[in-house]
């Protein structure tokens, strides 16, 4: 047998259309060059928050009663007393400063409290033997058993026992008469409200 040749041809592909030529793209401006960004700062480190203080130390202004006498809250302790100081005028503050020091100086264990806007002095379990109270003029000293006192402070109160001794702005301080009503004060019995 004879080999069959085939005599099959395959179809021709039919011609593709070319493809019409595309408009060629108009040039683009070139974009300006963008400014580089700052770097950014790093932060600094954060100092960490001091401890907590009392809400005293949001200082607001303390308000001022009649003759200069600042408002305190009532409240125990020498940093309420240094916020009543503290809140003085001029020579007034300069004297309470002076007189407070004196206090301490000569009465080494005084505790101190801010009660109806007056500072007190006294000794722990014996009540309190001084106050000191601002008024325009002067500052005035209540020695509360001050009749007790030798010398008898000048002051004279209502009361039988408390003695009042007033300085005024220009007036000399007797240190050493001072330090002697001190003493006596703080060794008598004290005025307990």
């Amino acid at each position: 047998m004879a080999a069959r040749v085939s005599t099959f041809k395959a179809k021709p592909k039919p011609a593709t259309k070319p493809k019409p030529a595309t408009k060629p793209k108009p040039a683009t401006k070139p974009k300006p060059a963008t400014k580089p960004k700052p770097a950014t700062k790093p932060k600094p480190a954060t100092k960490p928050k001091p401890a907590t203080k009392p809400a005293a130390s949001k200082r607001q202004p303390v308000k001022l009663l009649a003759g200069g006498n600042p408002q305190i809250a009532k409240a125990n302790g020498d940093a309420t007393v240094q916020a009543y100081i503290n809140a003085l005028q001029g020579w007034q503050r300069e004297l309470a400063e002076r007189l407070d020091a004196l206090i301490v100086r000569h009465v080494p264990q005084v505790r101190k409290a801010v009660k109806w806007n007056s500072p007190l002095y006294g000794i722990e379990g014996k009540g309190w033997f001084l106050g000191l109270h601002t008024f325009t003029r002067y500052l005035k000293l209540a020695f509360f058993r001050g009749a007790a006192l030798r010398p008898a402070p000048p002051g004279v109160s209502k009361g039988k026992d408390t003695r009042y001794l007033d300085i005024r702005e220009h007036d000399a301080v007797d240190e050493e008469t001072l330090e002697k009503w001190l003493k006596q004060a703080a060794a008598l019995p004290g005025w307990v409200p």
